[in-house]
């Protein structure tokens, strides 16, 4: 499954979301699995959206075909955009589904990794951040993403910012110690996602 991650800063909020609502047509191009996204809770105006398709040759075939006629609703109502694109290495959590229904906010950790710390990373992901994660009452699922120069992407669904907060002070500062992830990551940057209903196709 591919991954596809875009971040820009809006600065025409009524005609970035109508422009949104057009992304309704996706679910008829072949290999598309889902769509959501929503509004950063801590940079006022930063737009995130996540788009699921089952291989790069699908996603290629849609970017060629009928993209920019989707695309083109939302012109000139955002700026700085970023698109980057992981590759599914494995579910935080079991059984990844890109549904969004279920969730409020969605954390998303963007992680720049050494090169000689690339395999403990992962082994740290799967073996310390991924039992925590899918031990916390509030978190639904997520994805363990890669992309090419030792780019990472974490991306966890949950039911609230509230359940999301709890598990934040009560672990995480636990877990960094242990997965040693300062050693790890030359650079991090993230956010949490209030996720808005419409945007989910």
């Amino acid at each position: 499954m591919l991954v596809k991650w875009i971040r820009c800063t809006v600065v025409d909020r009524r005609g970035f979301e109508r422009g949104q609502r057009k992304w309704a047509g996706l679910p008829g191009e072949p290999g598309f699995r889902g769509q959501g996204g929503g509004w950063s809770r801590l940079r006022p105006n930063v737009a995130h959206v996540f788009a699921f398709w089952e291989t790069r040759a699908f996603y290629d075939s849609f970017m060629a075909r009928s993209h920019d006629r989707l695309a083109s609703g939302q012109a000139g109502t955002y700026k700085d955009m970023q698109a980057k694109l992981f590759d599914h290495r494995f579910d935080v959590k079991t059984g990844f589904q890109p549904r969004f229904t279920e969730s409020d906010v969605v954390r998303v950790a963007h992680c720049r990794v050494r090169e000689d710390r690339v395999e403990h990373f992962c082994l740290m992901q799967e073996k310390v951040w991924n039992p925590a994660m899918a031990g916390s009452p509030g978190m639904v699922r997520g994805v363990f993403g890669e992309a090419p120069g030792n780019e990472f992407l974490v991306m966890s669904m949950w039911l609230s910012a509230a359940e999301h907060g709890k598990y934040r002070a009560e672990r995480v500062e636990r877990l960094l110690l242990r997965a040693q992830t300062e050693a790890d990551v030359a650079a991090l940057a993230g956010d949490v996602v209030a996720l808005e209903p419409s945007w989910s196709v």
